[in-house]
C-alpha cells in the first residue's frame, strides 16, 4: 500500500505529466498507482488487512491449542500465572487460560475489519469516498490490535509451563493405542492385506483396556510380527525422530520466504 497518485481528478493526468507524479512520489518513498482513478484502488488496502487477519488467525491457532491443553483433564501446557492471580471465580483450583481466550476474541475483531476492507473495494464510478470513514476506524484499530496480540502471545510463549509428566500420563491412559498406525504399517510390510490387518488391530483396540497387551497376545498378529517388532512400534523415540528437522525448518524461515507452503 506504499503507493500514491498525482494523476488528476480522474486519473488521466489532465493537469500534469506522469513524470511529475513519479518525481514527487519518489521523494515521499512511494510508487505510482498502476491505474488510478480519483483514488488509489482499495484492493491494495484489502490485501493488507487480509494479511493482518491471517496473522491474527495464526495467533488464534496457537492460542486455541493452548486453551485445549490447559483443560483440567489434559493439563499438559499452561499459560503463565502470577503469584496473586486468581483462576475461576467459582472454582479456586482452576487456572483459566484468560490470555489465550483474550487473543482468540481479538482475532475475531481483526477478521471483521478485514471484511470491512473488502467492502471498500467497489466504489461508485471508482471514485467515491465511502471508504474513508471505514479506514479511519479499521486502520488504527487492526494494526493496534495486532501489535497488542503479538506482544501478548510472545509473553505467553515465554512463560509457558510445559508438563511433560502430564503428557506421559495421558499417553499411558490410552493404553498404547497411539501405536496402531505403526503396527498396521508393519503388518502391511509383511504382506498382510491392509483391511485384514486393520481388523486385527481394531479388535485389540476395542476389545481390551490394555491395547499393548492385547496386541502382544493376538494370535494373528503374533504369527506375522516378532515380539521385538511389536515393541518397536510402541517406542516414542520413533515418533519424535524428526522433531529437530521440523524445528530447524521453521527457524530457517526468514524475510517472509516460506519453502513448500505458508509460514
Amino acid at each position: 500500500i506504499a503507493v500514491g497518485k498525482l494523476a488528476g481528478a480522474v486519473g488521466t493526468y489532465a493537469s500534469n505529466d506522469p513524470e511529475i507524479e513519479a518525481q514527487v512520489l519518489a521523494r515521499l518513498g512511494l510508487r505510482p498507482e498502476t491505474v488510478a482513478t480519483q483514488v488509489v484502488a482499495r484492493d491494495r488496502h484489502a490485501t493488507y488487512f487480509c494479511a493482518l487477519a491471517l496473522l491474527a488467525g495464526a495467533i488464534e491457532r496457537f492460542a486455541t491449542e493452548i486453551r485445549h491443553l490447559q483443560r483440567s483433564e489434559v493439563l499438559e501446557v499452561l499459560e503463565p500465572f502470577g503469584r496473586a492471580q486468581k483462576g475461576s471465580s467459582a472454582m479456586p483450583h482452576k487456572r483459566n487460560p484468560v490470555l489465550s481466550e483474550n487473543l482468540c476474541g481479538l482475532a475475531r475483531l481483526v477478521r471483521t475489519q478485514a471484511l470491512a476492507a473488502l467492502e471498500n473495494v467497489p466504489l461508485w464510478h471508482e471514485r467515491d469516498i465511502s471508504h474513508s470513514s471505514v479506514e479511519r476506524v479499521i486502520a488504527p484499530g487492526a494494526t493496534t490490535l495486532l501489535d497488542f496480540m503479538l506482544a501478548r502471545m510472545a509473553a505467553v510463549v515465554r512463560g509457558l509451563e510445559v508438563r511433560a509428566e502430564a503428557m506421559a500420563r495421558n499417553l499411558s491412559a490410552c493404553g498404547g493405542r497411539f501405536a496402531s498406525e505403526a503396527l498396521l504399517l508393519r503388518l502391511v510390510s509383511k504382506g498382510v492385506a491392509r483391511e485384514e490387518g486393520y481388523r486385527w488391530i481394531q479388535r485389540c483396540a476395542l476389545g481390551s483396556e490394555d491395547f499393548r497387551a492385547a496386541i502382544a497376545q493376538d494370535p494373528d498378529i503374533g504369527r506375522v510380527l516378532e515380539p521385538s517388532e511389536i515393541e518397536a512400534a510402541f517406542d516414542l523415540d520413533h515418533y519424535l525422530r524428526h522433531v529437530d528437522a521440523i524445528i530447524d525448518r521453521a527457524l530457517a524461515l526468514k524475510d517472509g520466504e516460506a519453502q513448500g507452503g505458508p509460514a
